[in-house]
């Protein structure tokens, strides 16, 4: 039997309605359009943006109702309705912009899912712009995925019009990321420092980086573990290749293997197709693990064998499979201590400790923390569109003085605000919000720890340096015995 039926596309609004009764009609091989109205037999062909656009997605008539409509403006549409092949599309495929929905799982609506997907589409992809997609009344958590690097978010059921402009937006916005990262100058663009300090740990990263020596860098939150891993990246033999960032702390132990290693289809209840782990991903390139020293101990011996094999098994195969990876690793930790006190296994530490560089706490940067902050300044301004703005010299002075526990992250941060918040393209002190703190320290503090280094060291003399006599006649255990020594920089020699 043939169907006779009118189409006309002139709505506004391609709606899920709509879209659920195109997919029912089109998708069934005995159905037969013969007749359209005269509007889409004479329209002329629009020309389509060359671009390429990810929908991500865990309901197929969203996924279904958005391609079909974007399909009209844009040459390449991606669908995904399972957040974890994320990493292996990006790897594989050039995308210009991606509309991320952001909650997964049945009962959970808090878009925390979404702002840990959008963390790792932009560390996977810098230059792809990322849309949010939530529903009404869940705005707050978008706001804070705009400050966490989108670039706009959209509420469902959305209206077509305003849909099409942001991704046209966006577009304009991946357009113009692409041709800076194409410009050398601009494509390593962070800031250094000129204190002795920074200068030497960059320059250990250049010598090393030609190299296909593993590294690891030491350093405490917000030194910029993250920007030197990728400096090595970028100065290596690998650089056209991917770099994958893996954040070792927040992965659950339950899934640290199918993440790291991949699984063939059927392996758990969820394994729907064989999917390749983060190490398959950086095949030929270099893969980043962050925080490695807050692995578990009984996960550490299967990251042992894969650095020391090479090879990778998924999760439900027994072959293994060839690896040509750079790895790179990072922890805020001492290692040296978590292998004395027996939490950090002591052949995987120099596995991974080929080469090991250590960033400095910015409070040791003395003569940089002006210049990172006028740096900074000017990179935020440039976001928010307010490229006059200074600093006042009073504010320049508490720069200098404050501590920055947080280092750069930290500076960052109230840079951001003090931007935001500043009027007459001035930032003043009460923009900045510093808690000042001194270098006062309580008189019974000083003498507590006068009396520990004396006691510590007197026992050090009665055991010949022998530290795990020391510790013993201490209490301690030997890595709480190194802190101190490290703490009082006490000698052993």
């Amino acid at each position: 039997m043939i169907y006779q039926y009118n189409c006309d596309f002139r709505a506004k609004n391609l709606n899920l309605v709509t879209a659920l009764f195109l997919r029912f009609y089109f998708e069934k091989k005995s159905f037969t359009v013969q007749k359209w109205t005269p509007f889409v037999q004479n329209r002329t062909k629009m020309k389509k943006t060359n671009a390429s656009i990810l929908i991500i997605d865990d309901q197929e008539d969203i996924l279904f109702a958005s391609k079909v409509y974007l399909k009209k403006y844009f040459e390449t549409i991606y669908t995904l309705n399972n957040p974890k092949n994320i990493v292996e599309l990006l790897a594989k495929n050039t995308i210009d912009v991606v509309l991320l929905d952001m909650n997964y799982r049945i009962g959970f609506e808090d878009g925390r899912e979404g702002l840990y997907l959008l963390k790792e589409i932009k560390t996977l992809s810098p230059k792809t712009v990322v849309i949010l997609m939530t529903a009404f009344g869940k705005v707050e958590t978008a706001v804070e995925g705009l400050k966490s690097g989108a670039f706009d978010y959209i509420l469902k059921p959305w209206e077509n019009q305003k849909l099409l402009e942001s991704v046209k937006q966006a577009v304009d916005k991946a357009r113009k990321e692409q041709k800076k990262m194409k410009s050398p100058e601009i494509a390593d663009d962070f800031f250094i420092g000129n204190s002795e300090i920074i200068k030497k740990a960059y320059s250990l990263a250049d010598k090393v980086a030609k190299t296909d020596a593993n590294v690891l860098i030491l350093g405490e939150n917000g030194t910029g573990k993250f920007v030197l891993a990728h400096h090595i990246y970028a100065q290596s033999e690998r650089k056209n290749q991917p770099f994958i960032n893996v954040d070792l702390g927040s992965l659950n132990s339950n899934i640290f293997e199918s993440e790291l290693f991949g699984y063939a289809k059927g392996a758990f209840t969820d394994a729907k197709t064989d999917t390749p782990g983060r190490f398959e991903m950086a095949q030929n390139g270099t893969i980043f693990l962050d925080e490695i020293g807050n692995v578990p101990l009984h996960l550490q011996s299967k990251l042992l064998q894969v650095i020391q094999t090479k090879t990778v098994t998924r999760l439900g195969e027994t072959k293994p499979r060839p690896l040509n990876v750079r790895i790179i690793t990072a922890t805020n930790l001492n290692l040296k201590l978590e292998v004395a006190d027996k939490n950090f296994r002591e052949d995987l530490y120099y596995r991974i400790n080929t080469m090991e560089i250590v960033l400095p706490p910015l409070r040791e940067r003395i003569e940089d923390k002006i210049p990172l902050a006028e740096y900074l300044l000017e990179k935020i301004s440039e976001k928010y569109g307010r490229s006059q703005i200074t600093f006042d010299k009073k504010v320049l002075e508490q720069i200098e003085k404050h501590a920055w526990n947080g280092n750069i992250r930290e500076m960052e941060n109230k840079i951001e605000r003090a931007v935001i918040l500043c009027e007459n393209n001035k930032i003043n002190v009460s923009d900045l919000d510093l808690e000042q703190i001194t270098e006062y320290e309580n008189p019974d503090d000083i003498q507590l720890s006068s009396v520990e280094k004396a006691t510590v060291e007197k026992a050090l003399l009665k055991h010949n340096n022998n530290i795990s006599k020391t510790a013993e006649e201490l209490g301690l255990s030997r890595g709480s015995l190194y802190r101190r020594l490290e703490k009082y920089n006490i000698s052993t020699n």
